[in-house]
């Protein structure tokens, strides 16, 4: 029997068309079984009574926009995850990189930014930070203002602490931080060198060329055809022999530009070649 309550898959396609008409938002190659699964729970969630008033809402309260982009966005991230992979850039991208006169890195979906600070704290212990600029980019402009504030949730810095000292990290880890009741606040001298911009995989262009791109664990949402959209634009952005990091179930292996790339580590990093 057909639950009513649920919007099937021809009326997620009637939303994902009314974003990108109205809004400018293009999710219409995201894959579509996590698309549709998220759309439902938020229908659920803000207690839509039918289709119609749910899309009503959407194509007339510009308001409601951007609760709606954060919610059908995946935001899961946290500081140093993965560890063996912020070990392997300690050890075998940093150095490299530290060769340039200037070091540009782009984190492309950032959601709400512990990777950017992550990345932050290991310039600052490779003696790097001075000559870096880091371009945090996400969809959703909610997520980026959270990601400007650098303030995370204490309850999360013990197994933050835990990522930063298998990474290889050298300090005690609430150096890079002040507890304030139950959040904790990263240093501002981190910041100095983030840039936070609202960025479109999907439709926007390359802005800068960089020594080192991080996409981790977005692609995974994509449909075949989008991905090969997105490592069309991080190959057009990426310097000659710079480096691309990408989610731990990503790979090049498959694109149309593997021919360019090599894989210089088992923690999904790819350096340009060619």
């Amino acid at each position: 029997m057909l639950d009513l309550n649920v919007i099937q898959d021809d009326e997620v396609e009637i939303i994902l068309n009314d974003l990108l008409e109205i809004y400018g938002y293009d999710f219409t190659e995201y894959s579509k079984a996590s698309i549709k699964r998220r759309i439902n729970r938020l229908f659920t969630i803000d207690r839509f009574m039918s289709f119609a008033e749910f899309r009503y809402r959407i194509k007339n309260d510009a308001g409601y926009i951007p609760h709606f982009i954060e919610q059908i966005t995946v935001t899961v991230t946290e500081m140093f995850r993965d560890p063996m992979f912020y070990k392997a850039l300690r050890e075998q991208v940093l150095p490299t990189l530290g060769t340039y006169p200037f070091i540009r890195i782009w984190h492309a979906g950032c959601s709400t930014g512990e990777e950017v600070y992550s990345m932050a704290i290991l310039l600052k212990e490779a003696n790097l930070f001075h000559k870096s600029l880091l371009y945090a980019t996400d969809l959703n402009p909610q997520v980026l203002e959270k990601a400007r504030k650098g303030i995370f949730p204490l309850s999360q810095m013990k197994q933050y602490s835990e990522n930063y000292i298998q990474s290889g990290g050298i300090n005690e880890f609430s150096k890079y931080y002040t507890a304030n009741y139950d959040k904790a606040k990263f240093d501002e001298s981190l910041r100095e060198k983030m840039i936070f911009s609202t960025h479109n995989l999907v439709s926007d262009r390359s802005f800068n060329e960089f020594q080192l791109i991080l996409c981790r664990n977005v692609l995974i949402y994509f449909d075949k055809d989008l991905q090969a959209k997105v490592f069309d634009l991080f190959e057009q952005s990426l310097d000659n022999l710079g480096y691309l990091a990408l989610g731990s179930k990503e790979t090049l292996r498959f694109s149309s530009i593997i021919s360019r790339f090599k894989k210089i580590d088992k923690e999904k990093i790819w350096r340009k070649i060619a």
